[in-house]
């Protein structure tokens, strides 16, 4: 490399022109606040459309007390909406403490701080598994063909097992390694 194509430093010894981009990509992450926002809205938007579906539920079940499995499929249900509004929020939280560590005001449990996107990665995966498994129940409550519950269980327990290595195998670093 010739002394003629070498950067000059400027302010504080960055590169000439380095500056701009530098600044220019420390503002970009801004760009995460609209996901942050969406994600906040959908979990918002679970969180409502479960207690909606309770009340509705609590009315079926009170003209309709029978049969019991119909209205425990309710529940389990509603377990569902409801974890899948958690989702929603941890993902938003991850994203938001990932790409704003210093604008965080708010005291988090220490299971739901993230330093890093495995750590969300973690968080969400444990998610998804529980409300895969809780799927799998509102499966078996609903079906009454034991060989449709059976192709449900396999496919919900190949999806749990792929997400547990993926959590277990697929996040260490190579130096960890």
């Amino acid at each position: 490399m010739d002394e003629g194509e070498d950067e000059v430093p400027v302010d504080g010894g960055r590169p000439a022109g380095g500056s701009v981009l530098a600044r220019s990509l420390e503002l970009s992450r801004f760009m995460v606040a609209l996901p942050v926002a969406l994600l906040m809205l959908a979990a918002v938007g679970s969180f409502v459309y479960g207690a909606v579906f309770f009340v509705d539920a609590a009315r079926r079940i009170v003209d309709h007390p029978f049969p019991i499995g119909r209205n425990i499929g309710f529940f389990v249900l509603l377990i569902d909406i409801f974890l899948v509004g958690t989702t929603l929020f941890i993902g938003a939280i991850g994203l938001f403490e990932l790409f704003f560590p210093n604008a965080q005001q708010t005291r988090l449990p220490g299971w739901l701080k993230m330093r890093n996107l495995n750590d969300l990665k973690a968080r969400v995966i444990s998610m998804l598994v529980l409300v895969s498994a809780v799927s799998f129940v509102e499966v078996v409550v609903d079906f009454s063909n034991g060989r449709e519950v059976l192709d449900v269980g396999i496919a919900v327990t190949l999806i749990i097992l792929g997400l547990t290595a993926f959590i277990r195998y697929g996040t260490k670093t190579r130096s960890g390694a």
